[in-house]
């Protein structure tokens, strides 16, 4: 928000009608106050991984929606708020992002038309905004961003026949949205066990905060609540774009003092393992990232050891990168009218490459943290030469947006296999013919997703009890077909248990795709000694590539 926009909160204070340019102002300080509390949003994460980004995906839904009126003069604020929800729609992301979208088309349509709304306009808006949101989801689930809505809806519904000032009635939806918050953990019991509230319903609340808090003339930039999250110290440590001499193997640690650290010290020290030094501190976490070689790659733990407990190695190979590991193009497999084109998402190039190998014509990069939008699923889509095509989502954040980029190519017949993980687009992918009928291949795609099995290996960012698994942070954790399984202070360790889980000793194949903070020495050798303790197993590892996760696991 600008200065101006901001200085007197008496111009809107006993405003009781409200155009397009008002509305927009009212959604860029919803967005703004969005940005500010991302984090807080995004650490509400039922599990104790490092990908929380319920509130990135709907910061990035509402700037996509913000992008469609940001240089507008118009003052209808039924088309204005028209262009807001195909904004929201086309940069939807995510489980949420997509929700979110849904609520601003059920708004949009209660104004259409309308050169102002006033309050009872407002209200009966929210009404639409929460029964498009309930009609849009197959399943509609209590405890989440629904509820909230839904709760918003009935206060305003309520304060609309006794208060006509458009910042009372506001007030009475924030109340009504922190009271609803606050209320999911009893309608939703995986809340409760987590000790957390709905992330989505949080990112609702923030968003209607925001425009009250425009109305009252109160900052936008400093958050109210605690932040808690998981560290994020992402520019420090950068990647470097060229290798010194001297320099093979990048090395970043994380971790948390015992007592004070003397930097220059620090710093000396450093200096004579390797160079490309940097060290960051962030919310009582420290980061080293250093360059040096591969014989003194373990070094720089030993070093930290001294000073503190590590909570997080990252190694990758320099002279990989810079030599072009993933420079070939990808092998996206052809496709010519008629056919059948298959788009996949991909949180990592090796997995990309694993998914363009075994058919498919178009990869949209995403994933855990990383959603693509609706828009860039579409592009995907109107991009391939023909009029068949099936989306493999390869995670359940993503179906919902899969879904809505479907419905919007008219031209084109589109199918969702509604794959949960890239294991399961893998096996769709084994039953896919080009040329074949699009509902055969589509059965024959949806029938392959019982019979893979999938583990997840990443940290724990908190400590929890979930599903009557104790997990502490910056414990290794696994969690089989998306469910919190086990935990332990090894990665190996982690890595058998969870194999157990998954039932390993009665299936023939057994698969893992390690991640960007995993050397490949280390994955070869998890996956003989996997190999010694499942003797009939047919057991392999691949590079995938992905952030966040040590290992992706697939069992068949």
């Amino acid at each position: 928000m600008t200065a101006e926009s901001t200085a007197s909160p008496r111009t809107y204070h006993d405003l009781y009608t409200c155009n397009g340019q008002q509305l927009k102002q009212l959604t860029q300080a919803a967005i703004t106050w969005l940005e500010t509390n991302r984090e807080i949003v995004n650490a509400l994460n039922v599990f104790p991984i490092p990908d929380g980004d319920t509130g990135t995906n709907m910061l990035m839904t509402m700037q996509a929606a913000y992008r469609e009126i940001e240089s507008r003069d118009e003052k209808n604020v039924g088309k204005v708020a028209q262009a807001i929800a195909h904004g929201a729609l086309m940069g939807a992301r995510g489980n949420s992002g997509v929700i979110l979208s849904q609520i601003w088309r059920g708004f949009a349509r209660a104004l259409d038309n309308l050169e102002a709304f006033d309050t009872t306009q407002f209200a009966r808006a929210l009404r639409e905004s929460a029964e498009t949101a309930y009609r849009g989801a197959v399943r509609p689930v209590e405890g989440t961003i629904l509820t909230v809505i839904k709760d918003c809806a009935a206060a305003a519904e309520d304060a609309a026949q006794r208060h006509h000032e458009l910042h009372a009635l506001l007030e009475r939806i924030v109340h009504a949205a922190q009271n609803s918050l606050a209320r999911t953990p009893e309608l939703l019991p995986v809340l409760k066990q987590a000790g957390v509230v709905d992330a989505g319903g949080k990112g609702l609340t923030v968003l209607f905060e925001g425009m009250l808090r425009f109305l009252r003339g109160q900052p936008l930039d400093q958050p109210v609540d605690a932040i808690v999250k998981p560290l994020n110290l992402a520019a420090v440590g950068a990647a470097m774009n060229s290798i010194e001499p001297g320099q093979e193997w990048e090395v970043i640690v994380d971790f948390r003092p015992k007592g004070a650290v003397h930097l220059p010290t620090l710093y000396k020290r450093l200096e004579q393992l390797g160079t490309a030094i940097q060290v960051g501190e962030g919310d009582g976490l420290y980061r080293v990232h250093i360059h040096l070689l591969k014989s003194r790659r373990h070094e720089p733990l030993e070093l930290v050891e001294e000073l503190g407990t590590i909570t997080k190695v990252s190694m990758e190979n320099l002279l990989a990168q810079v030599n072009g590991l993933m420079a070939e193009p990808l092998p996206l497999t052809p496709v010519t009218p008629g056919q059948i084109g298959v788009v996949a998402v991909s949180p990592g190039e090796g997995l990309s490459r694993v998914l363009a190998s075994l058919g498919a014509a178009a990869i949209v990069g995403g994933g855990q943290a990383q959603n693509p939008s609706t828009e860039e699923i579409l592009k995907a889509i109107n991009d391939l030469p023909t009029d068949r095509v099936i989306i493999l989502p390869n995670n359940k954040n993503i179906i919902l947006a899969a879904q809505q980029a479907a419905q919007h190519s008219p031209n084109k017949q589109v199918r969702v296999v509604p794959t949960r993980s890239v294991p399961q687009g893998i096996a769709a992918l084994m039953q896919f013919v080009p040329t074949g009928k699009l509902e055969d291949v589509e059965a024959a795609m949806n029938r392959s997703l019982s019979q893979v099995q999938t583990g997840e290996v990443t940290q724990a960012t908190r400590s929890v009890e979930l599903h009557g698994v104790q997990v502490d942070e910056g414990q290794i954790i696994g969690l089989h077909n998306g469910q919190l399984k086990v935990s332990s202070d090894t990665l190996t360790g982690a890595v058998f248990k969870l194999l157990e889980e998954m039932g390993a000793a009665q299936h023939e194949v057994i698969t893992l795709y390690y991640g960007a903070e995993v050397t490949e020495a280390d994955a070869e050798q998890l996956t003989a000694a996997i190999a010694e303790r499942y003797p009939e197993a047919a057991v392999e590892f691949h590079f995938g590539g992905q952030p966040h996760y040590y290992y992706i696991i697939s069992v068949e």
